[in-house]
């Protein structure tokens, strides 16, 4: 019987997913794992916690909450033969959204369990991570506004993430109304940009935004490759036209856009940057080398899916790739 660690944050997401998770748990026992459900404490983090997994033998460690534990997770799985995967219970649960699964909800308390269903007896693939000063991200890396914002607003109370979507989006507005860009200097490929830029992104995976606009939709995770996206800038209302150009698609050729791929860039700053990574706040740099991971991740996926995420349409079965 292969084993696991089901772990979660009792404090983190909009609903307190602990009373739920011993049906998600059941649900995976019940398809052949042997579960032990962790939670996180004063002195035990989610990367702690992943950490034990990998040295108790672990053959995958099911993460319940949002993006930002789900990244905490994948940091500390990177490397190792520990598969990560994900019972969405947190915020916005973009990388839940890519892979299609039910997320929990008002309307949907049952989310966890039908979760674990779809991937219980799912597939392993191999994704990239980024690295940004030296911290792994799953899902992108923001320097400027967004992490201004994330940096403002985070962390939450529960009650504030309970109405997320209209709270986050009044609290962005609120906290781009005074925002005058960020001068930069990016370096990559061979060639430096400089300019006033209202933000700058490196993502791993299409969506952004809390998953509600398609920033890179060519972007996929085991490419080896990061998409950077540098929005040129310097108010609120250039950044209210730039998501109004992502909305229609229209961005990716915008003049005011720059748009590469690769696998490493360092932007600089003479102010401290603000950050943020997989949506966390982090802290504020003048230097931020970004670079890749590739393949440094195995997580669980429903079975037969999603080839839009990866560049290749190879996928291990979970049963022969993760051991006994």
């Amino acid at each position: 019987m292969r084993k696991a660690w089901v772990v979660y944050n009792p404090h983190a997401g909009r609903f307190p997913a602990g009373p739920l998770l011993q049906r998600a748990a059941d649900v995976l026992s019940e398809a052949g794992w042997s579960i032990e459900v962790r939670e996180t404490s004063a002195s035990e983090s989610l990367a702690q916690l992943a950490s034990q997994a990998i040295q108790a033998g672990c053959a995958a460690v099911f993460v319940a909450g949002g993006d930002g534990s789900v990244g905490q997770v994948a940091g500390a799985l990177a490397g190792s033969q520990t598969a990560l995967g994900v019972l969405p219970a947190g915020t916005a649960n973009v990388w839940a959204k890519e892979l299609g699964l039910p997320r929990l909800g008002w309307i949907h308390p049952l989310a966890l369990e039908e979760a674990a269903e779809r991937i219980a007896h799912g597939d392993v693939r191999q994704v990239d991570l980024g690295l940004a000063a030296g911290t792994p991200f799953m899902l992108w890396a923001g320097i400027g506004l967004d992490g201004k914002i994330v940096n403002s607003i985070e962390p939450r109370a529960r009650l504030e993430k309970a109405f997320a979507v209209a709270h986050y989006a009044v609290l962005a507005v609120w906290e781009s109304l005074d925002w005058t860009g960020i001068d930069l200097k990016v370096s990559a490929l061979g060639q430096t940009w400089q300019d006033r830029f209202v933000l700058a992104v490196a993502s791993n995976i299409r969506a952004y935004a809390g998953g509600f606009l398609e920033l890179s939709p060519e972007a996929k995770i085991d490419d080896g490759l990061l998409d950077f996206w540098l929005l040129r800038g310097q108010s609120a209302a250039d950044a209210v036209a730039l998501v109004g150009q992502i909305l229609m698609g229209r961005h990716v050729e915008a003049p005011q856009v720059i748009h590469f791929r690769t696998d490493a860039a360092t932007f600089e700053s003479s102010d401290p940057m603000p950050l943020q990574f997989d949506g966390e706040p982090a802290p504020k740099l003048t230097r931020v080398e970004l670079s890749v991971m590739p393949r440094a991740l195995k997580v669980i996926v429903p079975r037969g899916g999603w080839p839009a995420l990866f560049s290749d349409s190879q996928a291990e079965r979970l049963e022969a790739l993760l051991p006994e």
